[in-house]
């Protein structure tokens, strides 16, 4: 099936016993059994739930893994990810990775004995200059949040295989419908489906698909110990929210590329990050590797004092933390995904004071436009 087909008809759409087209909500917390010997399919709702087992199976088939988890988060879902390591491992991870994931790593994991380190991504020379004998994984978000870099997955991977250690790709931008990481020899594929693939803004959720079966199987077993996983209602939200996900992303990337285009003209603009742009440093490597620029956008003003302004006084652009919407989302890094990253950190890595990053929702692009262009087209 094609990917549209596969988002209405993938997995088991339809309730065999009652014939229902929308998949039924088990809201339940445990599942009587018929003999002490041989327990049924499913025992109690943390380690197994038909709505949340149907949910996994389509994004495991979307990404093409062998195994998808949800979880109550997309921190979530990293944070039981990186628990595949131990003490005394080290991962090599992209530098502007999301500050969640990086304060992660900077506190929680590193005082557990977990180490990282963070190095231009974009650069394959630098991830093997950072591999270590105790390295483990290569970390990577590409495009990476928020200043859209672009990672070549493709030389990931065949560098990881060359010293035996996985990868692990935040997929959250792009989606599967976009880009599919597994397919080109990654091992792990991360999202926050708070985001587009629920993309109504009504879901904290997230997950973590495994190419082969056997890392599978300790994800789950994860999943299970440490519990944080999705409820049916919630699962059920997100398996409706995905079946209109080709045309969501078609609808907002085209509006981000037009909306690009403009910010590119406006003096007050000193830069705009996107992939969908030729002269974007990634352009032909994103291009290559996926198959669409996305909806997420970064630029950087010419003032704190205009962006301020910008981000206080549009209208159809919510000014919030959070992207994939149907709603247009304006953020800004410094105080937001990015705040429990230390400033001179941020400085480092190019985030500055006036990088704001726009998720473009369906609205009409002109509107939007014109909205901003009461800021930015003086």
């Amino acid at each position: 099936m094609k990917f549209a087909t596969e988002l209405i008809h993938g997995g088991d759409p339809i309730d065999p016993q009652h014939g229902s087209v929308s998949h039924p909500i088990y809201h339940t917390s445990t599942f009587a059994q018929q003999s002490m010997d041989h327990f049924g399919r499913y025992d109690y709702a943390r380690s197994g739930n038909p709505t949340r087992e149907a949910l996994e199976e389509a994004v495991a088939g979307l990404e093409k893994g062998a195994t998808g988890l949800a979880f109550a988060s997309g921190m979530a879902a990293i944070a039981s990810t990186i628990l595949l390591f131990a003490p005394g491992d080290h991962l090599v991870v992209c530098e502007d990775v999301y500050g969640g994931t990086f304060r992660l790593l900077s506190t929680l994991f590193k005082g557990w004995g977990l180490e990282a380190t963070f190095v231009d991504a974009t650069d394959t020379a630098a991830l093997a200059a950072a591999i270590r004998p105790e390295t483990k994984a290569l970390y990577l978000e590409t495009p990476s949040n928020p200043l859209i870099k672009i990672t070549d997955l493709a030389a990931a991977v065949a560098l990881a295989a060359e010293h035996g250690i996985l990868t692990i790709v935040d997929n959250t931008f792009m989606t599967p419908y976009l880009q599919r990481p597994l397919e080109l020899g990654c091992d792990i594929v991360l999202h926050s489906g708070t985001k587009f693939l629920n993309g109504h803004s009504d879901v904290i959720c997230g997950f973590a698909v495994a190419r082969e079966p056997e890392l599978g199987k300790r994800l789950r077993f994860i999943q299970n110990a440490f519990g944080a996983v999705l409820g049916p209602q919630d699962c059920w939200l997100v398996l409706r929210g995905l079946k209109t996900l080709k045309v969501r992303m078609e609808e907002h990337q085209a509006s981000a590329q037009k909306i690009a285009l403009w910010l590119k003209e406006q003096k007050q603009v000193e830069r705009v990050y996107y992939p969908g742009l030729p002269d974007h440093p990634g352009y032909e490597v994103h291009k290559r590797q996926s198959s669409g620029p996305g909806a997420v956008l970064s630029f950087e003003l010419s003032s704190f004092e205009l962006t301020t302004r910008l981000l206080e006084g549009v209208k159809l652009a919510a000014f919030a933390v959070s992207l994939g919407g149907v709603e247009s989302i304006l953020s800004y890094p410094a105080k937001m995904s990015h705040a429990a990253m230390p400033p001179a950190e941020r400085e480092a890595r190019g985030i500055k004071d006036t990088l704001v990053r726009l998720s473009v929702g369906l609205e009409d692009p002109d509107d939007l436009i014109a909205d901003m262009a009461r800021f930015l087209d003086i």
